[in-house]
């Protein structure tokens, strides 16, 4: 079994569409870890803040298998395929970790944006604080601490996961 770490956010109904990736990521890949739910501003676009966190599970899925996984749930729960990169989401998951792996087919991996967006940093480190990026060999805790906490705006919330 392989360890995955996957990114999610919304800003279109997010409390509604984190819940339900939540349950949906659970029924396909069982057991998960669950970062605490961070709010920040838009990256690279104007629009509502974004809920976003980080979700730890396993799975025997390829790359492949697992990115088509996710982007069933993405268009399950609005988000159009093909909209462009820089938009407001009903729901966006992305694959960041897949065990050690480093790859740039199917997917790049280790998700470059674990290095420059706090709202995938600070979760990936809150769950897995001595887990290393197995390109620049830090813990994602020593990244964190590192990390330029002025260049982007970021506050954990309160989430309620019952229905």
């Amino acid at each position: 079994m392989a360890k995955i770490f996957i990114s999610l956010g919304s800003n279109i109904d997010p409390e509604r569409h984190l819940k339900a990736a939540v349950i949906d990521l659970e029924a396909h890949f069982g057991e998960l870890v669950l970062s605490s739910v961070f709010e920040s501003e838009a990256v690279g676009f104007d629009g509502t803040n974004f809920l976003n966190m980080v979700v730890a599970a396993e799975t025997e899925l390829s790359i492949a298998e697992v990115v088509s996984t996710f982007k069933q749930i993405e268009q399950d729960h609005g988000r159009v395929k093909g909209a462009k990169k820089f938009a407001p989401r009903t729901l966006d998951l992305d694959l960041l970790l897949l065990d050690d792996t480093i790859c740039n087919h199917p997917i790049e991996l280790p998700r470059a944006e674990i290095l420059y967006n706090a709202f995938v940093l600070w979760p990936l480190a809150e769950i897995a604080p001595s887990l290393c990026h197995p390109v620049v060999n830090q813990s994602y805790q020593a990244l964190w601490n590192a990390y330029d906490k002025t260049s982007q705006t970021l506050w954990p919330v309160e989430f309620n996961w019952s229905k």
